[in-house]
């Protein structure tokens, strides 16, 4: 079989990560699914940026966690990719960073507040804090459960991951995903700009409340939606 396109669609979005300041060292890792086929690409573990290609990526089976290509070991977030893919269907890609702003808030054990425009045009509500992992989740499977946190807190809050394309890890960090592997690198570069706005914002004003409901769905739904009408139509 040719995985040549989710390969091609993981590399880019490691790219993606790595030009917009959001990876140091070997921080980071993005994927890119074949619904299809059953199967995603993603980054080797541990290779660092200036020697990754397409043909690095490593591909993974979603059911099995098996390696089906490649010559590397894929991340060590694997197992974590593999349970967003499995309980998430409608995401494309998915990506984990260690980001300045957006792991502080994730170190400090906070969710990001929605407190202007620039947040809600890319979630519906604040960015959350998924629940905390136990110490025999972290002892027996960790990165599974990580991942296993996510899906359990989403379902737990209702929340809609294309609403809601991103979690924060108690004192670990960010994951984003989106319909694609480019989205997802997307999201993870507006979760790292609307972390950082969210800090100033509360060094000016520690009293500062959230945005008003009205405000913050006029912006989520004009972007997105099947009455959005920011942007182009497509033809």
């Amino acid at each position: 079989m040719n995985y040549r396109n989710i390969r091609e669609a993981a590399y880019e979005a490691n790219m993606a990560i790595r030009e917009a300041g959001l990876v140091v060292l070997t921080w980071g890792n993005a994927s890119a699914v074949d619904r299809a086929a059953g199967v995603f690409a993603i980054k080797p573990s541990g290779v660092g940026y200036d020697d990754l290609s397409s043909d690095a990526m490593v591909v993974v089976d979603i059911d099995t966690g098996h390696i089906v290509e490649g010559s590397y070991r894929p991340s060590s977030d694997t197992p974590t990719h593999r349970i967003l893919y499995r309980e998430f269907k409608e995401i494309g890609g998915v990506v984990h960073t260690h980001s300045c702003y957006a792991t502080s808030w994730a170190q400090a054990c906070r969710p990001v507040p929605a407190f202007g425009s620039t947040h809600a045009d890319h979630w519906n509500g604040s960015i959350p804090l998924v629940r905390e992992l136990t110490a025999l989740e972290i002892e027996r499977d960790y990165e599974g459960a990580t991942g296993q946190a996510i899906v359990d807190s989403f379902r737990l809050e209702g929340l809609v991951p294309l609403e809601s394309p991103g979690a924060l890890l108690p004192h670990h960090g960010p994951f984003t995903w989106g319909k694609t592997a480019a989205a997802a690198a997307q999201n993870a570069i507006a979760l790292e700009a609307i972390a950082e706005m969210a800090y100033h914002s509360e060094l000016i004003n520690p009293r500062l409340s959230e945005i008003p409901p009205s405000m913050s769905e006029k912006h989520y739904t004009r972007k997105h939606g099947p009455n959005a009408y920011y942007g182009q139509k497509e033809s």
